[in-house]
């Protein structure tokens, strides 16, 4: 037996041996600049509010743009669990109403270049997580690279982030497309959503669904799932100015009560245990398919 299979059978037996808590969300785009982040950070203290211990995972590498939107600058990154010897408590750092964050840093980059002791290790510290928190947000990085498309291929559940803009909707078509074509895709294990970001009224973002689901649905055969809208909002870009997530500035700003709506949406379907329940260890043993 070689040793990618020895591994394959470690991740194995240890995914089915152990009881998932932590739900894995990803986060992604087509384009930069749609406020996928900004979904990223006002879910999770959504989630917070109702009661949920959150920890995100910043997997956009090289812009750093939830600690520059937290206005918290990590000591530690994902790389140093694997280069430094830390542990995932180290790595975990502390936004507000105790939302923990881990900044991916260089790390993301190389996980590709990882041998067999790294993965292992990584897995299994990244596994402790599972007893810190119930839900995992994973930031991905926009548009259709190699490394954003790992990341969703192994999530059992991903939102995207889109607004009316044509080219928004075009690259949110062709990440989904790339997803579709990707070997490791299973429409069946995989709930793809979208949220209609920067939108005048609730009709405007049930037609960009309406538009975007339309073609997926014939061309790709996937069917996305609508969250909802964040509205236009002045309240955001200010937040965003001050360093500090909207739904904590202001409390009662339009957006603020549309991500409350979503987040009371998005845990309505907390007990399918099949789609929502494989927990980090089964994320990474996904991740890591291409590789093992």
């Amino acid at each position: 037996m070689d040793q990618a299979q020895t591994l394959r059978n470690i991740i194995k037996f240890q995914n089915a041996n152990m009881v998932s808590n932590a739900r894995v969300i990803a986060v992604t785009s087509g384009k930069g600049g749609v406020g996928k982040s900004n979904v990223s950070i006002n879910l999770a203290i959504q989630f917070v509010k109702m009661g949920k211990k959150v920890i995100i995972l910043d997997a956009d590498f090289g812009l750093a743009n939830i600690e520059v939107m937290f206005g918290v600058i990590p000591r530690y990154n994902l790389s140093d669990i694997m280069y430094k010897g830390k542990d995932i408590k180290d790595i975990i750092t502390k936004g507000p109403l105790d939302i923990g964050f881990i900044s991916g840093g260089s790390g993301i980059a190389k996980l590709v270049n990882l041998d067999r002791e790294q993965i292992k290790r990584l897995v299994n510290k990244m596994s402790d997580l599972e007893s810190m928190c119930d839900i995992i947000i994973i930031d991905t990085g926009a548009g259709i690279a190699d490394s954003v498309m790992e990341f969703l291929v192994a999530s059992p559940e991903t939102i995207v982030v889109t607004t009316p803009e044509p080219t928004s909707i075009t690259d949110s078509y062709a990440l989904l497309k790339s997803l579709s074509m990707h070997s490791q895709f299973r429409p069946k294990d995989c709930k793809i959503k979208m949220i209609a970001n920067k939108v005048e009224s609730e009709k405007e973002g049930e037609m960009l669904h309406e538009k975007l689901n339309l073609v997926v649905s014939k061309f790709l055969g996937i069917d996305i799932e609508y969250l909802g809208i964040i509205p236009q909002d002045s309240n955001v870009t200010k937040a965003v100015m001050k360093q500090s997530p909207v739904s904590i500035n202001y409390p009662n700003s339009p957006s603020t009560k549309a991500f409350e709506n979503i987040s009371n949406k998005l845990l309505d379907v907390e007990g399918d245990v099949a789609v929502y329940k494989r927990g980090i260890r089964g994320y990474l043993k996904n991740v890591f398919a291409k590789m093992l």
